[in-house]
């Protein structure tokens, strides 16, 4: 049965597909902080493991989210890494294994390409497709990385 929330269903469409990039995005960015948490090392080695576990534990949390937003407003979630990589605003990088200052710098990056497209996410949703609870939902992601943001930024003051 199609949700009748007060959001037509050509809108609802529009704000599941932003959802489903949002989930794509998060998915990639969860994938890359597991990988450099399995392969930091060097001085600080605790802490950057720990800081990535933080980051990966939050992005865990918030995939479930997203995911659930999305079958609320009564589409089908994609779950496959393919999916997740052709979607994504994030991109992998494959065989590439950075220093731990390498890795905190590229998760900056990619958490403040996460919040830029979060930002058009809110404006499309509210504006464009009159979805006041998704604009909300996407508000507060978009504040989750601004704080993982501001953590990894510390690095380079």
């Amino acid at each position: 049965m199609k949700p009748n929330i007060g959001i037509t269903e050509k809108n609802l469409k529009g704000v599941t597909d932003i959802l489903t990039e949002v989930l794509a995005t998060q998915m990639v960015l969860y994938t890359k902080i597991r990988k450099f948490h399995w392969n930091v090392c060097g001085d600080s080695f605790m802490e950057y493991h720990l800081l990535f576990e933080e980051q990966y534990t939050a992005l865990e949390t918030a995939i479930d989210e997203v995911a659930e937003r999305i079958n609320k407003l009564g589409a089908n979630t994609m779950g496959t890494m393919a999916e997740s990589i052709k979607l994504s605003v994030i991109k992998e990088t494959p065989g590439k294994y950075p220093t731990s200052k390498e890795m905190v710098k590229e998760l900056l990056t990619d958490h403040e390409t996460a919040i830029r497209h979060l930002r058009k996410g809110v404006d499309a949703c509210e504006d464009d497709f009159k979805d006041k609870g998704t604009s909300d939902f996407l508000i507060n992601l978009m504040q989750g990385h601004e704080t993982m943001a501001w953590k990894l930024r510390r690095y380079f003051k």
